[in-house]
């Protein structure tokens, strides 16, 4: 089948990669080396795929010819509906059936202004197919769904959708099948409950800390309820994820818009201030005075398994260090390159390519991502390579009482029964 992928989201060159493994041939309308300069070549197995796809002559670069095609998968940018509504108007002077796979966050009722702009007697629908993919999981997730939510008036579309991903559910998945509105706004839901279990376990760890009681005692109390369960329960300094940050943000305003609620908006900002936690905790230890100083840092990227830092908690603090004249010695597995990008020639920070050699010489060593690699250090190494040994643990990684074993002073969130200074 000859598919025309239009967009530069996650979601846009996984379908293009997975859609070319399965025998399509894919249209886009320009060269683009996304994958190769962004924070996309570290999605696992991204880059080989589209390479394959490439050398296989699976992924064609034609602009005439990826109009001409019958299906059209759109994942663009929030920001670029009008992009989107130029490019269907175009699309809509043909008299030919076409579908258009709408997996863009544009808001509730864009697919229908879309459909709108086509002809349904000639056969031209619109499907909203919601992106569920995870960075760092996203091939995956694309290959093994373990559903498919389909917003779709027409059960033609729907059909023609379902026969286009049989390879990746071979009739074996749950199906479904709701209006594009409600599958433009199932997103929006299920981003704002996952924010909002973040949010609770980052409010239940501040008072923990008041109360002298230990979070982790607590959060493990609270799985055993089979209603709670432990997904998205873990303390941390702030979330982040670009994605994630502007479904929560369209969220916000819809409920701002629609009910006067500021119930999301909340929970953004107290998240803003969850991300200052390690600025603050170290700010507080030395007495106000950060200037002259070295910080090492592990992991900026804003989750494991990703190089994307856009919104990441890191930012904040590495922006807050800076403002106060301390270097930074920094180290992540794969964001480096990203951050490299964001602060060009900045004199202050030193990227390092192992996570040790941040720690030599440094006044403490910050951890902000909760990358595997860091789960399980040489606590006696990390005591003898800091001038001062003093850990701010802003993802609760480790155990307070090993870390303080190897005479280091530690924090960490929602512990402070536990942690010594």
């Amino acid at each position: 089948m000859k598919i025309s992928v239009w967009g530069h989201e996650l979601s846009a060159w996984i379908a293009r990669a997975q859609l070319a493994a399965y025998g399509n041939d894919i249209y886009h309308a320009v060269a683009d080396n996304e994958p190769i300069e962004s924070h996309l070549r570290s999605e696992p197995g991204l880059l080989t795929s589209i390479q394959a796809a490439e050398f296989n002559q699976r992924l064609i670069i034609d602009p005439h010819k990826a109009l001409e095609s019958d299906v059209h998968w759109i994942a663009m940018e929030s920001s670029a509906f009008d992009e989107a509504k130029t490019l269907v108007e175009r699309l809509a002077e043909s008299d030919k059936p076409l579908l258009l796979i709408n997996q863009s966050n544009f808001g509730v009722g864009a697919s229908d202004e879309l459909q709108s702009m086509l002809d349904e007697s000639k056969g031209q629908y619109v499907v909203y197919f919601p992106d569920v993919l995870q960075a760092g999981q996203a091939m995956q997730q694309f290959a093994n769904p373990q559903a498919l939510l389909i917003g779709s008036e027409h059960e033609v579309a729907t059909d023609l959708l379902l026969s286009l991903l049989r390879p990746f559910h071979l009739g074996q998945r749950a199906i479904q099948r709701m209006t594009r509105r409600e599958a433009e706004f199932v997103k929006y839901a299920i981003t704002g409950i996952l924010a909002l279990r973040l949010g609770y376990i980052n409010e239940m760890a501040g008072l923990c800390d008041q109360l002298g009681i230990d979070i982790d005692a607590i959060r493990r109390g609270m799985t055993t309820d089979v209603r709670i369960g432990s997904h998205y329960l873990q303390p941390g300094s702030g979330f982040g994820g670009q994605q994630f940050t502007q479904y929560l943000e369209g969220l916000s305003t819809l409920l701002s818009e629609q009910k006067g609620s500021v119930f999301v908006d909340t929970l953004l900002q107290q998240n803003e201030v969850n991300k200052e936690w390690p600025f603050r905790t170290l700010w507080q230890h030395y007495q106000c005075d950060l200037s002259n100083k070295t910080f090492a840092i592990w992991g900026v990227a804003f989750k494991p398994g990703v190089a994307d830092v856009e919104t990441s908690p890191a930012l904040r603090v590495i922006d807050a260090l800076l403002a106060q004249g301390a270097k930074l010695q920094i180290h992540d597995p794969e964001a480096l390159q990203t951050l490299a990008a964001r602060y060009p020639g900045n004199q202050q920070i030193q990227l390092m390519t192992h996570n040790y050699d941040a720690c030599e010489g440094a006044d403490a060593l910050l951890v902000l991502t909760a990358w595997p690699e860091y789960a399980s250090p040489d606590f006696n190494r990390i005591a003898s390579q800091l001038e001062n040994p003093l850990i701010i643990d802003g993802r609760n990684l480790y155990d307070p009482n090993r870390v303080q074993s190897a005479g280091i002073t530690y924090y960490c969130m929602g512990r402070s029964c536990l942690t010594k200074t």
